[in-house]
């Protein structure tokens, strides 16, 4: 698919753009691109890494795209944008990051699709995780950081680049190109509000998962209940319907340990995650990884190794005895999910969130203050500020002030402080040896950054 092509990704850097980048490098593609946030200063490591690895790189002002080359970009990015002005007076050829990464996945002989509202990134690093321990060298296209296949070589390891017969994939149902997908295996973590209305998203999975050989579905979620009629599934929870059934959940200080009875057999499970949500998770890759011939015990066994995703309840240090924590929560399920593990454990929580952009606020910010004020406790404080904003046309009419007014009124206690450097700055008065201090929030590399400046700074007061 990608051998002896040239692509141009316009905004490499994206979670999802950059490990297709690789993959098809890898594979023997040239590849050149552009992105806004190397033109503003922002992650330069980020860019300097691919740069040493053969990607060429332009600023995004049109002078980047040639004549030969395919276009890799978002459906959403403008035909103003100068990069994409000049490749469509060049008449190059236009894929989304979805048609390439679907079509590389459809491609493969053992295609794992992993779809879902939540949990998508984590199950796909788990998977990819158990294949790779078992001796199938998969190719991982992620959107996250795993852990354990990053190193000094390969420190944005959200790919992992292996035969191309076996592909394990998340894949998106925000923009519908879901639809693009044709798996072997598909994979449901679970359904709830997001980008698209729940009757879009029942839809839009019922498809994906009928699509597939075998379906693995979460029958403990109510809004996956539709989807669990089809004679391919297979039945992943911890309630009396599952197949892959889990039991005996119980939170550790450093993870969480629990069980999964399969086929008239228990195995222990322990992992370095914490969470009810991540023991979810686990059975749903156990589930996937048996639909491809690996027992259960052996994905049992390589799942106690398995160090998580970067920016997924990600623990960056500990000063003054604060435990500050990185993850990625942002829709109204994975912030219930982060605060549903916050709360496994004694300890105040200073929640500190950057909403993801003025659009999701419009779509899902009643949910999502609900979800807030139902997760915080007596004690945790919130901390809001302005959304995420990297210029370019957008409605900001609804922003961070009306979420947190709907917080409050819910129950929480919230604060909206315009700025990330003034949040930060009461979170350190407010800090005392005991708290955690949580960084939230999603689509800016920046914000583990400045969870290491709110470390080095307790550091410092210490």
């Amino acid at each position: 698919m990608s051998e002896n092509k040239s692509y141009f990704f316009c905004g490499i850097g994206g979670s999802g753009m950059l490990p297709l980048a690789i993959i098809v490098a890898a594979r023997g593609a040239s590849v050149a691109g552009s992105d806004r946030s190397r033109d503003q200063g922002r992650s330069p490591c980020k860019f300097s890494w691919l740069e040493r690895h053969g990607i060429a790189f332009f600023p995004q002002d049109g002078s980047g795209p040639k004549a030969g080359q395919v276009l890799v970009a978002s459906a959403a990015v403008e035909d103003s944008v100068p990069d994409i002005a000049a490749a469509n007076a060049l008449g190059l050829s236009r894929m989304t990051r979805a048609d390439l990464n679907a079509a590389l996945f459809n491609a493969a002989n053992k295609a794992i699709g992993v779809g879902g509202t939540s949990g998508k990134s984590t199950v796909t690093g788990m998977i990819g995780w158990i294949l790779e321990s078992a001796g199938r060298k998969p190719t991982v296209m992620n959107g996250a950081v795993m852990r354990n296949f990053a190193n000094d070589d390969l420190p944005f390891a959200s790919a992992l680049v292996g035969d191309a017969e076996t592909y394990v994939s998340e894949v998106d149902e925000s923009d519908g190109s879901i639809a693009l997908y044709d798996p072997d295996v598909a994979v449901v973590t679970n359904i709830s509000l997001d980008h698209k209305s729940l009757a879009e998203l029942h839809e839009l999975f019922a498809d994906f998962a009928a699509k597939s050989r075998i379906a693995v579905i979460n029958s403990d979620d109510p809004e996956s209940a539709p989807l669990l009629t089809g004679d391919n599934v297979v039945r992943f929870g911890f309630g009396a319907a599952a197949a892959i059934r889990g039991g005996d959940f119980e939170a550790l200080p450093d993870g969480c340990r629990f069980s999964v009875r399969f086929a008239g057999d228990r195995h222990a499970v322990q992992l370095r995650m914490p969470g009810r949500h991540n023991a979810m998770n686990a059975l749903a890759a156990i589930a996937a990884a048996h639909a491809v011939n690996i027992p259960v015990a052996r994905s049992v066994a390589a799942l106690a190794d398995f160090t998580g995703l970067a920016r997924r309840y990600e623990v960056l240090g500990q000063a003054g005895g604060v435990t500050v924590i990185d993850d990625f929560a942002h829709n109204p399920d994975k912030v219930a999910a982060t605060l549903g593990a916050v709360a496994e454990l004694p300890g105040r929580a200073l929640l500190f969130f950057q909403p993801h952009g003025y659009g999701p606020l419009r779509q899902m910010g009643k949910e999502l203050a609900a979800s807030f004020a139902k997760g915080m406790r007596d004690g945790d404080k919130l901390f809001v500020c302005d959304p995420v904003y990297f210029g370019g046309t957008v409605d900001r009419s609804i922003g961070s002030e009306t979420l947190v007014a709907d917080i409050v009124a819910c129950g929480g206690d919230g604060v909206h402080l315009t700025t990330r450097a003034n949040c930060g700055a009461a979170m350190l008065d407010e800090a005392k040896a005991g708290d955690r201090i949580l960084i939230l929030g999603a689509r800016d590399d920046t914000l583990t950054e400045f969870g290491l400046e709110l470390l080095g700074k307790l550091a410092a007061r210490a």
